[in-house]
Protein backbone atom coordinates (compact mmCIF):
# COMPACT_ATOMS: atom_id res chain seq x y z
CA UNK A 1 0.00 0.00 0.00
CA UNK A 2 1.61 3.44 -0.41
CA UNK A 3 1.46 6.32 1.41
CA UNK A 4 -1.21 8.64 -0.30
CA UNK A 5 -3.52 5.32 -0.30
CA UNK A 6 -2.62 4.88 3.69
CA UNK A 7 -4.13 8.24 4.60
CA UNK A 8 -7.42 8.14 2.88
CA UNK A 9 -7.53 4.86 5.09
CA UNK A 10 -6.44 7.12 8.08
CA UNK A 11 -8.97 9.14 7.05
CA UNK A 12 -11.74 7.40 6.72
CA UNK A 13 -10.70 5.99 10.77
CA UNK A 14 -10.27 8.80 12.38
CA UNK A 15 -12.44 11.38 10.93
CA UNK A 16 -15.51 9.63 10.03
CA UNK A 17 -17.51 13.01 10.14
CA UNK A 18 -15.93 14.87 7.41
CA UNK A 19 -18.74 16.44 5.04
CA UNK A 20 -21.41 14.78 7.29
CA UNK A 21 -21.36 17.64 9.88
CA UNK A 22 -20.72 21.03 10.03
CA UNK A 23 -17.35 21.99 10.89
CA UNK A 24 -16.80 24.61 13.34
CA UNK A 25 -13.46 26.67 13.45
CA UNK A 26 -14.55 30.01 14.56
CA UNK A 27 -16.86 30.64 17.74
CA UNK A 28 -20.48 31.08 16.18
CA UNK A 29 -21.75 34.73 16.05
CA UNK A 30 -24.59 33.32 18.57
CA UNK A 31 -24.56 30.94 21.45
CA UNK A 32 -26.31 27.42 20.12
CA UNK A 33 -29.05 26.28 22.12
CA UNK A 34 -27.70 23.69 24.61
CA UNK A 35 -30.53 21.49 23.15
CA UNK A 36 -29.02 21.84 19.51
CA UNK A 37 -25.10 21.51 21.38
CA UNK A 38 -26.42 18.27 23.12
CA UNK A 39 -27.88 17.14 19.98
CA UNK A 40 -25.17 17.58 17.52
CA UNK A 41 -22.92 15.58 20.66
CA UNK A 42 -25.38 12.36 20.08
CA UNK A 43 -24.30 12.61 16.25
CA UNK A 44 -20.75 13.20 16.80
CA UNK A 45 -20.80 9.59 18.25
CA UNK A 46 -21.27 7.63 15.58
CA UNK A 47 -21.89 3.53 15.68
CA UNK A 48 -18.42 2.84 15.73
CA UNK A 49 -17.38 4.89 18.42
CA UNK A 50 -20.32 2.93 20.54
CA UNK A 51 -18.85 -0.60 19.61
CA UNK A 52 -16.88 -1.01 23.18
CA UNK A 53 -20.63 -1.34 24.78
CA UNK A 54 -20.35 -4.65 22.80
CA UNK A 55 -17.17 -5.93 23.89
CA UNK A 56 -15.64 -5.17 20.77
CA UNK A 57 -12.41 -3.09 21.79
CA UNK A 58 -9.22 -4.28 23.64
CA UNK A 59 -8.73 -2.72 26.78
CA UNK A 60 -9.98 1.16 26.20
CA UNK A 61 -13.16 0.60 28.47
CA UNK A 62 -12.43 -1.46 31.98
CA UNK A 63 -16.28 -1.38 33.48
CA UNK A 64 -18.75 0.61 31.14
CA UNK A 65 -22.00 -0.97 32.91
CA UNK A 66 -24.74 2.00 32.73
CA UNK A 67 -25.32 2.32 36.87
CA UNK A 68 -21.71 2.42 37.61
CA UNK A 69 -20.86 5.08 34.60
CA UNK A 70 -24.25 6.87 35.91
CA UNK A 71 -22.89 6.50 39.91
CA UNK A 72 -19.27 8.26 38.84
CA UNK A 73 -20.83 10.77 36.71
CA UNK A 74 -23.17 12.39 39.72
CA UNK A 75 -19.68 12.17 41.53
CA UNK A 76 -17.93 13.77 39.06
CA UNK A 77 -20.64 16.47 38.82
CA UNK A 78 -20.48 17.39 43.07
CA UNK A 79 -17.04 18.54 42.08
CA UNK A 80 -17.07 19.40 39.02
CA UNK A 81 -16.13 23.07 39.69
CA UNK A 82 -12.86 22.44 41.86
CA UNK A 83 -9.52 22.40 41.03
CA UNK A 84 -6.91 20.48 43.33
CA UNK A 85 -4.44 23.28 42.97
CA UNK A 86 -6.56 25.47 45.46
CA UNK A 87 -5.94 23.54 48.63
CA UNK A 88 -7.63 26.45 50.70
CA UNK A 89 -10.51 26.88 48.94
CA UNK A 90 -10.99 22.81 48.70
CA UNK A 91 -9.30 21.08 51.35
CA UNK A 92 -11.79 18.47 50.82
CA UNK A 93 -10.12 17.26 47.38
CA UNK A 94 -6.44 16.78 49.07
CA UNK A 95 -8.26 14.47 51.40
CA UNK A 96 -10.09 12.47 49.16
CA UNK A 97 -6.48 12.30 47.05
CA UNK A 98 -4.71 11.35 50.61
CA UNK A 99 -7.11 8.44 50.95
CA UNK A 100 -7.23 7.67 47.24
CA UNK A 101 -3.30 6.71 48.10
CA UNK A 102 -3.96 5.42 51.00
CA UNK A 103 -6.40 2.85 50.05
CA UNK A 104 -3.86 2.17 46.90
CA UNK A 105 -1.25 1.84 49.13
CA UNK A 106 -2.66 -0.25 51.75
CA UNK A 107 -3.95 -2.99 48.63
CA UNK A 108 0.20 -3.03 47.07
CA UNK A 109 1.11 -3.83 50.76
CA UNK A 110 2.91 -0.29 50.53
CA UNK A 111 3.55 0.02 54.64
CA UNK A 112 3.91 3.15 56.85
CA UNK A 113 6.45 4.56 55.14
CA UNK A 114 4.71 5.06 51.97
CA UNK A 115 3.51 7.65 50.14
CA UNK A 116 2.50 8.92 46.74
CA UNK A 117 0.60 11.39 44.01
CA UNK A 118 -3.03 11.31 41.99
CA UNK A 119 -1.60 11.73 38.42
CA UNK A 120 -3.79 12.29 35.37
CA UNK A 121 -2.95 8.71 34.02
CA UNK A 122 0.17 6.01 34.07
CA UNK A 123 2.12 8.19 31.42
CA UNK A 124 2.19 11.05 33.90
CA UNK A 125 2.54 8.35 36.79
CA UNK A 126 5.60 6.97 35.01
CA UNK A 127 7.23 10.71 34.25
CA UNK A 128 6.77 11.65 38.18
CA UNK A 129 8.62 8.77 39.16
CA UNK A 130 11.40 8.92 36.02
CA UNK A 131 11.65 12.71 37.39
CA UNK A 132 11.99 11.82 40.98
CA UNK A 133 14.97 9.51 40.18
CA UNK A 134 16.59 11.72 38.18
CA UNK A 135 16.64 14.64 40.65
CA UNK A 136 17.43 11.81 43.55
CA UNK A 137 20.08 10.46 42.26
CA UNK A 138 21.55 14.14 40.79
CA UNK A 139 21.80 15.16 44.80
CA UNK A 140 22.19 11.93 46.56
CA UNK A 141 24.48 10.43 44.20
CA UNK A 142 25.72 13.47 42.05
CA UNK A 143 24.74 12.03 38.55
CA UNK A 144 24.22 14.34 35.67
CA UNK A 145 24.42 12.00 32.67
CA UNK A 146 21.21 9.63 34.67
CA UNK A 147 20.14 6.16 32.87
CA UNK A 148 17.38 3.73 33.15
CA UNK A 149 17.42 0.27 32.68
CA UNK A 150 14.46 -1.15 31.37
CA UNK A 151 13.18 -4.49 29.40
CA UNK A 152 12.25 -3.89 25.55
CA UNK A 153 8.53 -4.59 26.70
CA UNK A 154 8.24 -1.54 29.21
CA UNK A 155 5.74 1.01 27.95
CA UNK A 156 6.49 3.68 25.86
CA UNK A 157 5.95 6.29 28.79
CA UNK A 158 9.25 5.63 29.93
CA UNK A 159 10.79 6.28 26.63
CA UNK A 160 8.56 9.53 26.55
CA UNK A 161 10.01 10.25 29.97
CA UNK A 162 13.97 9.72 28.93
CA UNK A 163 13.02 12.34 26.04
CA UNK A 164 11.33 14.92 28.18
CA UNK A 165 13.68 14.81 31.09
CA UNK A 166 17.57 14.01 29.44
CA UNK A 167 17.52 10.56 30.60
CA UNK A 168 19.37 7.91 28.53
CA UNK A 169 16.87 4.72 28.21
CA UNK A 170 19.09 1.18 28.10
CA UNK A 171 16.57 -1.17 26.90
CA UNK A 172 17.59 -4.59 27.54
CA UNK A 173 16.28 -7.97 25.74
CA UNK A 174 13.72 -10.49 27.04
CA UNK A 175 14.51 -13.78 28.13
CA UNK A 176 12.65 -16.73 28.73
CA UNK A 177 8.55 -16.44 28.20
CA UNK A 178 8.84 -12.78 26.87
CA UNK A 179 9.86 -11.64 30.53
CA UNK A 180 12.74 -9.25 31.08
CA UNK A 181 16.43 -11.34 31.09
CA UNK A 182 17.57 -10.59 34.74
CA UNK A 183 21.03 -11.47 33.79
CA UNK A 184 21.07 -8.55 31.22
CA UNK A 185 19.51 -6.25 33.88
CA UNK A 186 22.81 -7.03 35.68
CA UNK A 187 25.25 -6.38 32.55
CA UNK A 188 22.95 -2.66 31.84
CA UNK A 189 23.56 -1.46 35.58
CA UNK A 190 26.56 1.26 34.98
CA UNK A 191 27.45 3.68 37.67
CA UNK A 192 24.96 6.09 35.84
CA UNK A 193 22.05 4.22 36.55
CA UNK A 194 19.15 5.76 38.22
CA UNK A 195 16.48 3.33 38.59
CA UNK A 196 15.22 -0.37 37.00
CA UNK A 197 11.73 -1.14 35.74
CA UNK A 198 10.31 -3.98 35.37
CA UNK A 199 6.48 -4.34 33.77
CA UNK A 200 3.23 -5.84 36.23
CA UNK A 201 2.23 -6.51 33.26
CA UNK A 202 3.49 -5.33 30.01
CA UNK A 203 1.46 -4.05 27.26
CA UNK A 204 2.55 -5.62 24.65
CA UNK A 205 1.75 -9.63 25.60
CA UNK A 206 0.28 -9.04 29.47
CA UNK A 207 3.84 -10.75 31.02
CA UNK A 208 4.79 -10.22 34.64
CA UNK A 209 8.76 -9.50 34.97
CA UNK A 210 10.69 -11.46 37.43
CA UNK A 211 10.30 -8.59 39.66
CA UNK A 212 11.73 -9.99 42.52
CA UNK A 213 14.61 -10.70 41.26
CA UNK A 214 14.78 -7.32 39.15
CA UNK A 215 14.34 -5.67 42.29
CA UNK A 216 16.97 -7.58 44.10
CA UNK A 217 19.62 -6.95 41.54
CA UNK A 218 18.94 -3.09 41.94
CA UNK A 219 18.72 -3.06 45.74
CA UNK A 220 22.33 -4.51 45.89
CA UNK A 221 23.50 -1.73 43.43
CA UNK A 222 21.55 0.96 45.28
CA UNK A 223 19.53 1.63 42.73
CA UNK A 224 15.70 2.74 42.57
CA UNK A 225 13.49 0.14 41.12
CA UNK A 226 10.06 0.91 39.73
CA UNK A 227 7.44 -1.75 38.93
CA UNK A 228 5.10 -0.69 36.39
CA UNK A 229 1.58 -1.71 37.31
CA UNK A 230 -0.24 0.56 35.89
CA UNK A 231 -2.46 -2.18 33.70
CA UNK A 232 -2.31 -4.99 36.20
CA UNK A 233 -2.21 -2.84 39.60
CA UNK A 234 -5.69 -3.52 40.28
CA UNK A 235 -6.49 -6.83 39.40
CA UNK A 236 -3.44 -8.75 40.17
CA UNK A 237 -3.51 -7.92 44.31
CA UNK A 238 -7.13 -9.98 43.60
CA UNK A 239 -5.82 -12.59 41.46
CA UNK A 240 -3.62 -13.79 43.57
CA UNK A 241 -6.35 -13.90 46.57
CA UNK A 242 -8.54 -15.70 44.25
CA UNK A 243 -5.50 -18.46 44.38
CA UNK A 244 -3.84 -17.63 40.84
CA UNK A 245 -0.34 -18.10 40.96
CA UNK A 246 0.64 -14.24 40.73
CA UNK A 247 4.65 -13.32 41.00
CA UNK A 248 5.61 -10.92 43.79
CA UNK A 249 5.43 -7.12 42.58
CA UNK A 250 4.87 -4.80 44.92
CA UNK A 251 5.61 -2.68 47.86
CA UNK A 252 6.13 -5.99 49.47
CA UNK A 253 9.56 -6.42 48.12
CA UNK A 254 12.56 -5.10 49.75
CA UNK A 255 13.71 -3.66 46.18
CA UNK A 256 11.06 -1.76 44.88
CA UNK A 257 10.73 1.50 45.48
CA UNK A 258 7.97 2.80 43.69
CA UNK A 259 5.26 1.66 41.63
CA UNK A 260 2.64 3.06 39.58
CA UNK A 261 -0.89 1.85 39.07
CA UNK A 262 -3.65 2.88 37.23
CA UNK A 263 -7.31 3.59 38.95
CA UNK A 264 -8.78 4.17 35.68
CA UNK A 265 -8.09 0.85 34.21
CA UNK A 266 -9.20 -2.03 36.17
CA UNK A 267 -9.73 0.34 39.51
CA UNK A 268 -12.71 1.29 37.51
CA UNK A 269 -12.84 5.02 37.68
CA UNK A 270 -13.32 7.38 35.13
CA UNK A 271 -10.41 8.02 32.69
CA UNK A 272 -7.83 10.51 34.15
CA UNK A 273 -6.74 9.00 37.41
CA UNK A 274 -3.85 6.91 38.32
CA UNK A 275 -1.17 6.85 41.24
CA UNK A 276 2.45 6.67 41.78
CA UNK A 277 3.85 5.40 45.12
CA UNK A 278 7.07 5.42 46.80
CA UNK A 279 8.39 3.33 49.72
CA UNK A 280 10.36 6.38 50.47
CA UNK A 281 8.91 9.70 51.20
CA UNK A 282 12.63 11.06 50.60
CA UNK A 283 12.43 9.86 46.76
CA UNK A 284 8.53 11.59 46.61
CA UNK A 285 10.00 15.16 47.98
CA UNK A 286 12.45 14.84 44.38
CA UNK A 287 8.99 14.41 42.30
CA UNK A 288 6.98 18.20 43.55
CA UNK A 289 7.70 21.51 42.29
CA UNK A 290 8.04 24.38 44.01
CA UNK A 291 8.66 27.88 43.35
CA UNK A 292 8.79 30.48 46.49
CA UNK A 293 10.14 33.76 45.11
CA UNK A 294 7.56 34.37 41.89
CA UNK A 295 5.30 37.39 42.53
CA UNK A 296 2.31 35.54 42.26
CA UNK A 297 3.13 34.16 44.84
CA UNK A 298 4.62 31.18 46.32
CA UNK A 299 3.37 28.06 44.13
CA UNK A 300 3.87 24.34 44.59
CA UNK A 301 2.39 21.02 43.19
CA UNK A 302 2.88 17.58 43.63
CA UNK A 303 2.71 16.32 39.73
CA UNK A 304 3.08 18.11 36.36
CA UNK A 305 -0.09 19.79 36.33
CA UNK A 306 -1.35 22.99 38.00
CA UNK A 307 -5.24 23.37 37.82
CA UNK A 308 -6.53 19.69 37.96
CA UNK A 309 -10.30 18.37 37.59
CA UNK A 310 -11.41 18.03 40.67
CA UNK A 311 -14.12 15.90 39.29
CA UNK A 312 -11.91 13.32 38.41
CA UNK A 313 -10.30 12.91 42.05
CA UNK A 314 -13.76 12.37 43.66
CA UNK A 315 -15.11 10.09 41.01
CA UNK A 316 -11.86 8.00 41.58
CA UNK A 317 -12.96 8.28 45.38
CA UNK A 318 -16.12 7.25 45.32
CA UNK A 319 -15.48 4.70 43.02
CA UNK A 320 -12.83 2.91 45.62
CA UNK A 321 -15.60 3.47 48.19
CA UNK A 322 -18.66 2.05 46.46
CA UNK A 323 -16.65 -0.98 45.00
CA UNK A 324 -14.70 -2.11 48.50
CA UNK A 325 -12.62 -5.26 48.13
CA UNK A 326 -15.24 -7.54 48.06
CA UNK A 327 -16.23 -6.27 44.80
CA UNK A 328 -13.06 -5.89 43.31
CA UNK A 329 -12.35 -9.28 44.15
CA UNK A 330 -15.95 -10.61 42.73
CA UNK A 331 -14.92 -8.16 39.30
CA UNK A 332 -11.42 -9.23 39.19
CA UNK A 333 -12.98 -13.18 38.97
CA UNK A 334 -15.13 -12.08 35.83
CA UNK A 335 -12.32 -10.71 33.92
CA UNK A 336 -9.93 -13.53 34.58
CA UNK A 337 -12.68 -16.45 33.64
CA UNK A 338 -13.26 -14.07 30.33
CA UNK A 339 -9.50 -14.29 29.62
CA UNK A 340 -9.22 -17.96 30.17
CA UNK A 341 -11.82 -18.49 28.12
CA UNK A 342 -10.57 -15.84 25.42
CA UNK A 343 -7.35 -16.97 25.34
CA UNK A 344 -8.44 -20.85 25.31
CA UNK A 345 -10.28 -20.14 22.19
CA UNK A 346 -7.43 -18.58 20.43
CA UNK A 347 -4.49 -21.33 20.83
CA UNK A 348 -7.65 -23.81 19.56
CA UNK A 349 -7.60 -21.67 16.37
CA UNK A 350 -5.85 -23.41 13.55
CA UNK A 351 -2.46 -21.36 12.70
CA UNK A 352 -3.10 -19.24 15.45
CA UNK A 353 0.25 -18.97 18.27
CA UNK A 354 -0.11 -17.65 21.45
CA UNK A 355 2.61 -15.03 22.76
CA UNK A 356 3.60 -15.11 26.38
CA UNK A 357 1.74 -16.42 29.32
CA UNK A 358 -1.10 -13.59 30.94
CA UNK A 359 -3.69 -13.56 33.33
CA UNK A 360 -5.91 -10.46 31.23
CA UNK A 361 -3.75 -10.32 27.73
CA UNK A 362 -4.35 -12.67 24.81
CA UNK A 363 -1.42 -11.65 22.35
CA UNK A 364 -1.18 -13.96 19.68
CA UNK A 365 0.59 -14.19 16.05
CA UNK A 366 -0.21 -16.55 13.04
CA UNK A 367 2.48 -19.52 11.69
CA UNK A 368 1.68 -19.02 7.83
CA UNK A 369 -0.50 -15.97 7.15
CA UNK A 370 0.03 -12.02 7.87
CA UNK A 371 -1.38 -11.56 11.00
CA UNK A 372 -2.07 -7.85 9.91
CA UNK A 373 -3.79 -9.02 7.18
CA UNK A 374 -6.12 -10.96 10.23
CA UNK A 375 -5.80 -7.69 12.14
CA UNK A 376 -7.50 -5.94 9.21
CA UNK A 377 -10.04 -8.55 8.78
CA UNK A 378 -11.32 -8.95 12.27
CA UNK A 379 -11.32 -5.34 12.24
CA UNK A 380 -14.18 -5.63 9.17
CA UNK A 381 -16.18 -7.82 11.60
CA UNK A 382 -16.17 -4.75 13.96
CA UNK A 383 -13.05 -5.71 16.44
CA UNK A 384 -10.68 -2.76 17.25
CA UNK A 385 -7.43 -4.48 18.98
CA UNK A 386 -4.07 -3.84 19.54
CA UNK A 387 -1.34 -4.48 16.79
CA UNK A 388 2.02 -5.44 18.12
CA UNK A 389 5.31 -5.50 16.49
CA UNK A 390 8.97 -6.55 16.68
CA UNK A 391 8.03 -9.51 16.87
CA UNK A 392 3.96 -8.75 14.51
CA UNK A 393 1.36 -9.84 17.18
CA UNK A 394 -1.94 -9.14 17.87
CA UNK A 395 -3.58 -8.30 21.72
CA UNK A 396 -6.64 -8.64 23.01
CA UNK A 397 -6.85 -6.85 26.53
CA UNK A 398 -9.80 -8.38 28.45
CA UNK A 399 -12.08 -6.54 30.24
CA UNK A 400 -15.40 -6.72 31.75
CA UNK A 401 -16.86 -6.04 28.62
CA UNK A 402 -15.75 -9.16 27.13
CA UNK A 403 -16.70 -11.19 30.56
CA UNK A 404 -20.21 -12.37 28.89
CA UNK A 405 -19.60 -16.07 26.97
CA UNK A 406 -21.31 -14.62 23.69
CA UNK A 407 -18.72 -12.16 23.19
CA UNK A 408 -15.73 -14.37 23.55
CA UNK A 409 -17.63 -16.60 21.22
CA UNK A 410 -18.11 -14.53 18.63
CA UNK A 411 -13.84 -13.52 18.96
CA UNK A 412 -13.08 -16.70 18.72
CA UNK A 413 -15.37 -17.62 15.94
CA UNK A 414 -14.52 -14.34 13.88
CA UNK A 415 -10.41 -14.90 14.16
CA UNK A 416 -11.35 -18.25 13.09
CA UNK A 417 -13.05 -16.65 9.97
CA UNK A 418 -10.09 -13.96 9.39
CA UNK A 419 -7.10 -16.54 9.93
CA UNK A 420 -9.00 -18.69 7.05
CA UNK A 421 -9.23 -15.72 4.97
CA UNK A 422 -6.03 -13.84 5.32
CA UNK A 423 -4.32 -14.45 2.08
CA UNK A 424 -7.00 -14.90 0.06
CA UNK A 425 -9.07 -11.13 0.09
CA UNK A 426 -7.79 -8.30 2.10
CA UNK A 427 -9.90 -4.32 1.86
CA UNK A 428 -7.88 -2.06 3.29
CA UNK A 429 -10.57 -0.38 5.78
CA UNK A 430 -8.44 -0.27 8.79
CA UNK A 431 -5.22 0.47 10.42
CA UNK A 432 -3.14 -2.67 10.28
CA UNK A 433 -1.24 -1.12 7.10
CA UNK A 434 0.09 1.15 8.72
CA UNK A 435 2.19 -1.60 10.96
CA UNK A 436 3.56 -3.63 7.90
CA UNK A 437 4.38 -0.38 5.85
CA UNK A 438 6.33 0.71 9.15
CA UNK A 439 8.27 -2.28 9.26
CA UNK A 440 9.63 -1.68 5.83
CA UNK A 441 10.21 2.36 5.95
CA UNK A 442 13.49 3.55 7.47
CA UNK A 443 12.79 5.20 11.20
CA UNK A 444 12.98 8.33 10.04
CA UNK A 445 10.39 8.17 7.37
CA UNK A 446 7.90 6.16 9.62
CA UNK A 447 8.37 9.36 12.45
CA UNK A 448 7.87 12.04 9.39
CA UNK A 449 4.92 10.14 8.10
CA UNK A 450 2.74 9.74 11.68
CA UNK A 451 3.40 13.67 12.56
CA UNK A 452 1.69 14.08 9.32
CA UNK A 453 -1.18 12.21 10.59
CA UNK A 454 -1.24 13.63 14.03
CA UNK A 455 -1.04 17.34 12.31
CA UNK A 456 -3.69 16.37 10.02
CA UNK A 457 -6.13 14.78 12.78
CA UNK A 458 -5.92 17.66 14.95
CA UNK A 459 -6.42 20.58 12.51
CA UNK A 460 -9.80 21.54 11.99
CA UNK A 461 -10.95 21.93 8.23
Amino acid sequence: MELDELLTVVQKRFRPYDGKLPAHTALPDHGMAEAEVLDLLKRVEGAEERSWKGGFVSGAVYHGEREHIRFTSRAYAVASQTNPLHPDIWPSLTMMESEIVAMTSHMLNGGERARGSVTSGGTESILMAMKAYRDWARAKRGIVEPEVVLPVTAHVAFDKACHYFGIRARPVPLGEHLAADVEAVKQAITPNTIAVVGSAPCFPYGVVDPIREMSEVAKDRKVGFHTDACLGGFILPWAKKLGRRVPDFDLALPGVTSISVDTHKYGYAPKGTSVVLYSDPEILHHQYYVAKRWPGGIYFSPTMAGSRPGGLVAAAWATLLAIGQDGYLALAKRVLDAADEVRKGVAGVPGVRTMGESAIVAAFTTEDRDIYQVMELMSQRGWFLNGLQNPPGVHLAVTLRHARRAVVRRFVSDLRWAVETAGIAVTASGLAPIYGLAGTMPDEAVSEFLETIIEWMYHAS
